[in-house]
């Protein structure tokens, strides 16, 4: 394709109501260096005018690694008998948010895995204690749960929340998570919307059976959905799941994702994952010239971070909590661009946000 053809095929993607499932199939097909670099600065361009040249902040606290699924990507799903258990207490937590209000970052990620011995109601009163005692933004990412459960911690406090759909395939989702239903997913979100949480979901891009027309369909539902937040990674292989033997995701398809999520979304908050900066090298530079604004800094305490081990060689599990936020600067800096330390609130009731 020349390089005219591919800037149509981006004005065309940009400025669509619903964007071609055809248009994006072509993009995400792109294989070509300059193809693709044309992809990535346009997507730049796009989160330059929509959400500025500033990167978010979001401190996760991953305070328990139980889990009653068996997700066959997911190293903390139940079969992983050699997975050493923890689950942090209230005030373990609340030490881990200290660390993370001092080094000023707005907005705390209390992340879980899903649990059959939960009580709503501990969180409902940790959520409390963090509203009264520090004021900043919480959000939630502790999966599927009653709707009475999230009205609950919605009413305590929290203000967002994150529910990722994996991939919006019905057939390959019911094919990677035993015992799960895509319908419920899907009821989560809209519960999750209609209590007017900031909802955030995503995928994983990589998966076995996952189609680049599979990806097309996802980024048309990430539009149509109007998520505050959206998280895109590669699958990274782990040991102790049935999906040991296969290939990570590929960097390149990850970032054209990336790119056309954000074309299509404008100022939805799109982080540079975790996930790509633990491949063979860090790729969350890439992340951010491809349309991201979040990075999301480690604050679990050292002696449990190594064990919420979704995927192997996650990146900063030896680093005390709070240590690698002078690196986000500098890194924010490599490319021009510098750290905001706000809450980072959703975009999307404005219609456009400049650069300030």
């Amino acid at each position: 394709m020349s390089l005219s053809s591919v800037r149509v095929l981006l004005d065309a993607v940009s400025n669509a109501a619903i964007p071609k499932r055809d248009d994006l199939i072509r993009l995400l097909s792109l294989e070509k260096n300059d193809e693709q670099r044309e992809l990535f600065c346009h997507a730049d361009a796009v989160r330059k005018r929509f959400v500025g040249d500033e990167i978010l902040l979001r401190g996760i606290v991953e305070f328990s690694n139980h889990c009653r699924n068996t997700c066959h990507y997911c190293g903390l799903n139940k079969n992983n008998l050699a997975l050493k258990r923890y689950r942090m207490n209230a005030d373990e937590i609340l030490v881990s948010i200290e660390k993370l209000v001092a080094s000023n970052v707005k907005t705390v990620v209390l992340q879980s895995g899903e649990e059959d011995d939960f009580d709503p109601s501990w969180l409902t009163a940790v959520i409390k204690r963090i509203t009264r005692q520090f004021g900043i933004a919480i959000t939630l990412s502790v999966g599927e749960r009653s709707f009475d459960d999230y009205r609950s911690w919605r009413q305590a406090g929290a203000d967002r929340y994150l529910l990722k759909i994996e991939t919006t395939d019905k057939r390959l989702y019911t094919s990677l998570h035993p015992g799960l239903s895509f319908e419920n997913r899907l009821q989560c979100l809209r519960w999750l919307k209609s209590l007017g949480y900031q909802t955030g979901s995503g995928i994983i891009v990589g998966l076995k059976g996952q189609t680049v027309a599979m990806i097309a369909d996802d980024i048309i539902f990430f539009q149509r959905e109007n998520f505050e937040m959206i998280g895109i990674g590669p699958f990274i292989p782990h040991a102790q799941t049935p999906l040991a033997g296969n290939a990570p995701g590929d960097v390149a398809v990850t970032l054209k994702t990336l790119a056309l999520t954000r074309m299509v979304t404008k100022n939805t908050h799109l982080p540079a994952t975790t996930a790509l900066g633990s491949l063979d090298r860090d790729y969350r530079i890439e992340g951010l010239q491809a349309g991201a604004n979040v990075i999301m800094p480690n604050f679990t305490p050292v002696q449990y971070r190594k064990l919420y081990e979704i995927y192997p060689g996650k990146k900063c599990v030896e680093e005390p909590e709070g240590a690698c936020i002078r690196c986000m600067e500098v890194l924010a800096q490599s490319i021009g661009r510098t750290i905001r330390y706000s809450r980072g609130d959703g975009l999307q009731s404005l219609s456009e946000v400049k650069n300030v």
